[in-house]
């Protein structure tokens, strides 16, 4: 294929701005399909916590990468770059343009630009890290990186311990922190144009929705969805917003009411870091999530 005929747009914001609703709105008047990029979306048995589009909501628009892995898999980044540009490259045969929907940073970056190797860590390293983890619990890992990383710190997600010991991994092994590894990344070039939107409202509008969304969730069944999956919380694909708040009271560090409004607390502090993650590509041209139009207008200027 030529570069110049084909076309992804990645559809990207924060979580509750509205990106499933308008995708597949998108997807239908292009007449094409939905690649996922949403890291947690992926595993089969966390439905309620990461807000999958139902069937019903999908309206006959093929979506990929939902529903695709189990959480005892070990599914990272790096796989997912290399699974999506093959996916890609098989739908293009049918497709002109083709949407990728999510807000998982991170995954995006990957699709768009590729993601460098990153140094070898010492297994002793990794191993003090996970034991310090252990005992010390994720408030001492979380202010670990803060003070050696303040800037990935800002938009890491803070509940996932794997991340951030990823992050201590490489600053107690190169004494250079992650902030400067994504520095050095070096951009690829993608066989296929790409076009980013990123889809934004009113702060408060916004945080309004996340917490009607949780109260939704919460009365669908989030709390005996994770009930469900405690026995698996160590697994890193629940090392999340939306399970691991549940998991402290079923462990019962706190009561429920207190876990209702972690899950809200802790789901607009995503949202935040998800805004700055995507504020800080200058490529990405934002749209308020109501303004479909416009959003048509300009997909169809740029191809």
């Amino acid at each position: 294929m030529t570069k110049n005929s084909k076309t992804i747009v990645i559809l990207a914001g924060p979580t509750a701005v509205g990106k499933t609703d308008l995708s597949i709105q998108l997807a239908k008047r292009f007449q094409t399909e939905i690649i996922s990029a949403d890291s947690r979306q992926f595993y089969k048995e966390m439905e309620l916590g990461t807000a999958k589009p139902t069937v019903e909501e999908m309206e006959g628009i093929p979506h990929h990468f939902i529903n695709t892995h189990n959480i005892q898999d070990d599914y990272n980044v790096g796989q997912f770059e290399k699974d999506a540009l093959n996916l890609l490259d098989k739908l293009f045969h049918e497709h002109d343009i083709l949407f990728v929907v999510g807000g998982s940073g991170l995954y995006v970056k990957a699709l768009c630009e590729g993601i460098d190797d990153m140094p070898t860590i010492p297994p002793e390293i990794r191993r003090k890290l996970n034991t310090e983890f252990e005992q010390n619990g994720i408030k001492y890992i979380q202010n670990q990186v803060a003070e050696c990383d303040p800037e990935y710190f800002e938009i890491v997600d803070q509940q996932n311990p794997q991340r951030l010991i990823r992050a201590l991994e490489l600053y107690r092994a190169t004494g250079k922190n992650m902030s400067f590894y994504r520095a050095q990344e070096k951009q690829v070039e993608r066989p296929f144009n790409i076009i980013k939107i990123g889809l934004e409202r009113p702060r408060e509008e916004l945080y309004d929705r996340i917490n009607l969304r949780m109260d939704q969730m919460i009365s669908e069944g989030l709390f005996e969805e994770a009930e469900k999956l405690f026995p698996y919380k160590n697994l890193n694909a629940l090392q999340t917003v939306g399970y691991s708040e549940i998991f402290g009271f079923l462990d019962g560090d706190y009561d429920r009411e207190e876990a209702i409004r972690l899950l809200k607390r802790n789901s607009r502090r995503y949202a935040k870091r998800q805004i700055t993650w995507f504020k800080r590509d200058s490529e990405f041209v934002w749209f308020s999530a109501e303004n479909k139009y416009k959003v048509i207008d300009y997909i169809d200027n740029r191809i």
